[in-house]
């Protein structure tokens, strides 16, 4: 994907869940998603294991997220991706960002045939810092 077109999903889309968010400082996750919140975007997460990251609300699974879903922020291992994709196709998210070193091309092709645009191995919060 160029960079006109990640910019124009940055700016047009505010709404970002981070899934496998962490309340951990140290954990990429809680970094980037704390620049989400500070760069104005409404951020939620998925972990089962938190209620509350940023004064944000976090839910146990995807299924619990309100709709509609714009940006999925993914920070998970790419093995992971196939059976995300799955349970995220019937959500209809705008974009599937799957973080740096994660990627899982099969995947990436079934969500795009759904009509998810597809974002794979960049991180969120180092575009944002280069395109915006």
């Amino acid at each position: 994907m160029n960079d006109s077109k990640i910019k124009d999903l940055l700016t047009k889309y505010k709404r970002v869940t981070v899934v496998g968010i962490s309340s951990n400082p140290s954990r990429a996750s809680f970094g980037v998603s704390q620049i989400l919140v500070e760069r104005g975007y409404e951020v939620d997460g998925v972990n089962p294991k938190e209620t509350q990251i940023h004064g944000r609300p976090i839910y146990p699974g995807l299924s619990d997220v309100p709709q509609p879903l714009e940006i999925v922020d993914v920070f998970r291992a790419s093995e992971h991706i196939p059976a995300l994709v799955d349970e995220l196709i019937p959500l209809k998210p705008k974009v599937i960002w799957l973080q740096e070193g994660v990627t899982h091309p099969e995947a990436e092709e079934k969500a795009k045939r759904a009509g998810i645009e597809v974002v794979s191995d960049l991180c969120i919060k180092k575009e944002i810092y280069r395109l915006l």
